[in-house]
C-alpha cells in the first residue's frame, strides 16, 4: 500500500478545507437570505395587521355610533322617525355581524375546522333576494343593478346557503363600493350542474400588481381604492370559501374600465326535489291546532324579544330563566318545541337539552340559540341532543323558517282568501277561482324578472284552464305578453294577488 507524500497531503487537505468553507459560507449566505426574507414578510405582516386594527376599529365605532345614538333618541322619546332609527340599528347590527362573522370565518379557513353545510335551496329566489338585497344601496349611487340568469336554470340545487350567500354578497357589495357611475351584474350560468357566477361592474378597477395581494387577508388594493371604506377581510374570505367549496375564483380587471369576478361551483340538483320549502312572508297566522313554544334563556331581554316576535305569529309562548325552571316548565306544558340557549348558570343549555330528550323523548324538538359556535357541544357517541343550531345574532325570518320546518307547518299564501262566491276587486274571479290562481300569478310575476317566455306561456294556460271566467284575465295577460310589455304583464300579476305595489322597472 502506497503512502501518499506529505506535500501531496497537504494540498488534499488545503483544497478539502477549502470547499467545505465554501460550502459552509454559501449555506450560511442562503440561511441569512431566508432569514432576511422571513423577516421582511413578518414585517409586513405585522404593518397589514396594523393597517387592519386601525380600519377594523373604524368599522366598528361606526355603526357602534349609530346603534348607541338612535337607542339614546328612542329612549328619551325624541326620535321622529322610529322605523327609520330601526332600520338604521338593524343595518349597524347586521354590519357588525358580517364583520363578526368574517373574522371567526378567516380563523377557522385557518384551522382546517370550517365546515360546510348540504341544503337544498331555490336557486333563482335565492339570487332574487340577494339583488333585492342590494337594489336600495345602487340606487342610492344611481347605478343600474342588474340580474342575467338563463331560462334552464334549476328550481332547486344542492349547497351550502349560509356560504354561497357569504360569496355572492362580498362580490356585490365590492362592485357597488367601487363603482361610481354606470352598472353592476350578476350573470349566471348553469350546465351539467357547474354553476358559474360572473360579478362585472364599471368601477375603477384593480391594478394588475394588486390583483394578488387584495386576495390575502387584511389586505387591500393602493391608489384611489385604499380610500374606500373596508377592512381587506372581504375577498380573502371569499376566496377561502370557494375553494372549501370545491370551486375556482378568477379575477379580470383594468384600472379605470371595471372587474369582473368569476367564481364556478358545482351545483347539483337533488334527486327528488321538495314540493315546498319553508318560505318568510304570507299571513302571519300559521294552518291548524295551536303550537306551544318553550324559550329558555337566562337573557330576559332576549326572552322578551322572542315572545314579541313570536306571539303575533299564533304561537303560545312560555318562558324560563333556567334549566331547573325550564325542565319543570317542559313537564307541566308539554311544548312541541324548545328555543334553548347555550351559556346559563347552574345547567347549560346541553345538559337541559339531553334531559328534555330523556324525559320528552324525540317527538319534542330542541334549537339551540346561542353565541358560541355548534361545535362547542359536548361529544358524545350520538351526537348531542338538540336538533338544529342557530348562532346568535339570526334573522328572525331565519328562525322562523326552521321552526316551521321542524313543526311542519303550513302556511297560507299571501293574498289569499275566504272560499266564497263573490267575485274580487282586482281580477274579477271568483274568490274561490282567485285562490286558485294566485300560485299562478305569484308564478308568473317571477318569471317576468327572468324573461321565461314558454313558462310564462304555460302559466297563462293553466289560469285559462281554471274556467270561463278566468278566461278575460288569460287573454289580456296574454296580449300583454304578444307585446313583450313584461311591465304590464307583472303589474296584471301582482294585481291579481292583491298587491298595490307600484312597478318601478320591468
Amino acid at each position: 500500500m502506497n503512502t501518499p507524500a506529505p506535500e501531496a497531503l497537504l494540498a488534499w487537505l488545503r483544497e478539502s478545507d477549502e470547499t467545505s468553507h465554501a460550502q459552509a459560507l454559501a449555506q450560511l449566505l442562503e440561511d441569512h437570505t431566508a432569514l432576511a426574507r422571513a423577516k421582511d414578510a413578518a414585517e409586513a405582516a405585522n404593518e397589514a395587521k396594523t393597517r387592519f386594527l386601525a380600519s377594523v376599529s373604524h368599522e366598528i365605532r361606526s355603526p357602534l355610533n349609530a346603534i348607541y345614538g338612535y337607542a339614546q333618541l328612542l329612549e328619551r322619546g325624541e326620535g321622529r322617525d322610529a322605523v327609520k332609527a330601526g332600520k338604521v340599528i338593524r343595518r349597524s347590527a347586521e354590519h357588525l355581524s358580517n364583520l363578526v362573522e368574517g373574522l371567526l370565518d378567516i380563523a377557522q379557513v385557518e384551522s382546517g375546522s370550517l365546515k360546510l353545510a348540504r341544503d337544498t335551496i331555490r336557486l333563482p329566489a335565492f339570487l332574487e333576494q340577494l339583488i333585492d338585497m342590494f337594489a336600495p344601496q345602487a340606487a342610492m349611487k344611481g347605478l343600474a343593478l342588474r340580474l342575467e340568469v338563463p331560462p334552464t336554470l334549476p328550481e332547486f340545487v344542492r349547497t351550502d346557503p349560509k356560504r354561497l350567500r357569504q360569496v355572492l354578497i362580498n362580490l356585490l357589495s365590492n362592485a357597488i363600493k367601487f363603482t361610481d357611475h354606470g352598472e353592476v351584474t350578476l350573470k349566471v350560468h348553469y350546465r351539467n350542474e357547474l354553476a358559474t357566477f360572473e360579478v362585472t361592474d364599471s368601477g375603477i378597477g384593480i391594478a394588475p400588481a394588486d390583483i394578488a395581494r387584495i386576495l390575502l387577508p387584511f389586505e387591500r388594493a393602493g391608489g384611489v381604492s385604499a380610500e374606500r371604506a373596508g377592512i381587506g377581510l372581504g375577498l380573502a374570505i371569499t376566496q377561502a370559501l370557494v375553494h372549501i367549496m370545491g370551486g375556482e375564483m378568477r379575477v379580470e380587471s383594468q384600472p379605470g374600465e371595471g372587474s369582473r369576478f368569476i367564481v364556478r361551483l358545482m351545483l347539483s340538483q337533488p334527486l327528488s326535489p321538495p314540493t315546498d320549502l319553508p318560505a318568510s312572508g304570507g299571513t302571519n297566522f300559521y294552518l291548524g291546532r295551536e303550537r306551544k313554544l318553550l324559550l329558555i334563556d337566562d337573557d330576559s331581554a332576549h326572552r322578551d324579544l322572542l315572545r314579541g316576535l313570536l306571539e303575533p305569529r299564533g304561537f303560545r309562548v312560555f318562558t324560563a330563566a333556567d334549566g331547573a325552571q325550564g325542565l319543570v316548565l317542559a313537564g307541566e306544558v308539554q311544548p312541541d318545541l324548545v328555543l334553548l340557549d347555550v351559556s346559563m348558570p347552574a345547567m347549560t343549555g346541553w345538559e337541559i337539552a339531553a334531559k328534555l330528550r330523556e324525559r320528552h323523548g324525540p317527538m319534542l324538538r330542541i334549537v339551540m340559540l346561542s353565541g358560541e359556535t355548534a361545535g362547542s357541544g359536548p361529544p358524545g357517541r350520538t351526537g348531542p341532543a338538540n336538533d338544529v343550531f342557530i348562532m346568535k345574532p339570526f334573522d328572525f325570518n331565519i328562525l322562523l323558517d326552521v321552526i316551521s320546518e321542524q313543526l311542519g307547518l303550513e302556511w297560507p299564501q299571501a293574498g289569499s282568501t275566504a272560499a266564497t262566491g263573490e267575485p274580487t276587486a282586482r281580477t274579477g274571479l271568483p274568490a274561490l277561482m282567485a285562490c286558485e290562481a294566485q300560485p299562478h300569478l305569484a308564478e308568473i310575476e317571477r318569471l317576468v324578472r327572468i324573461g321565461h317566455v314558454r313558462a310564462i306561456e304555460a302559466r297563462i294556460d293553466a289560469i285559462a284552464a281554471l274556467g270561463p271566467q278566468a278566461a278575460g284575465l288569460a287573454d289580456e295577460m296574454r296580449q300583454r305578453l304578444d307585446a313583450f310589455d313584461l311591465k304590464a304583464l307583472a303589474t296584471l300579476a301582482r294585481a291579481g294577488q292583491g298587491d298595490d305595489r307600484t312597478e318601478t322597472g320591468a
